[in-house]
């Protein structure tokens, strides 16, 4: 049984599971998102007596938390029980694209050039995380949600403005990639 969870999965396996857990929020009356655990935490800690947006009654969103910590204890298990040590796959193309700006393939999912202890010495590293981090935090708040809500729980449900929210996601990640990335590295 245990081989059979290591291997890689068909593609269309996530799809089915996420069709299956957005039936089961929709039956309930639930919308799927990750950034709205960051409210809810927030709120637990007590922002919500300084700050109105956080003054709401986070117990209602502890199935939300209780699926954030799943997703937490899901990866750790993965990734250092379930998963083989082998190096990640990439076309010789993006190995290529990335050497030309800069960040070395090693065969992990993150360079060392940015994730690593030692880049946070380098002050224009811990600039562009910064800087993505607080972009990230607030567009998913200004956007009213983030990729994996609006992408998945917003357009299955059909809204608007989640189509648009996912179009500006694409619309963004091709001007990073194409054009502000080259010039950061």
């Amino acid at each position: 049984m245990l081989e059979l969870i290591k291997q890689p999965w068909p593609w269309y396996f996530s799809g089915f599971m996420i069709l299956i857990i957005m039936l089961l929020l929709v039956f309930w009356g639930k919308s799927f998102g990750f950034s709205s655990n960051l409210r809810t935490l927030c709120t637990i800690a007590g922002a919500g007596k300084k700050v109105k947006f956080f003054n709401f009654d986070w117990k209602a969103q502890r199935w939300n938390l209780l699926f954030l910590v799943g997703a937490v204890i899901g990866g750790f298990i993965s990734s250092h029980y379930l998963s083989d040590p082998e190096d990640l796959k990439l076309s010789a193309a993006t190995i290529s694209d990335l050497q030309k700006i800069g960040i070395s393939f090693k065969g992990g999912i993150n360079p060392d050039e940015l994730f690593s202890v030692a880049s946070l010495k380098e002050p224009k590293v811990i600039l562009i995380l910064l800087f993505g981090g607080i972009l990230v935090g607030f567009g998913s708040r200004y956007a009213g949600g983030c990729t994996s809500g609006h992408a998945i729980s917003g357009l299955s449900n059909l809204q608007l403005p989640s189509l648009i929210a996912v179009i500006g996601f694409f619309i963004g990640g091709l001007v990073m990639t194409f054009l502000i990335m080259p010039y950061l590295f």
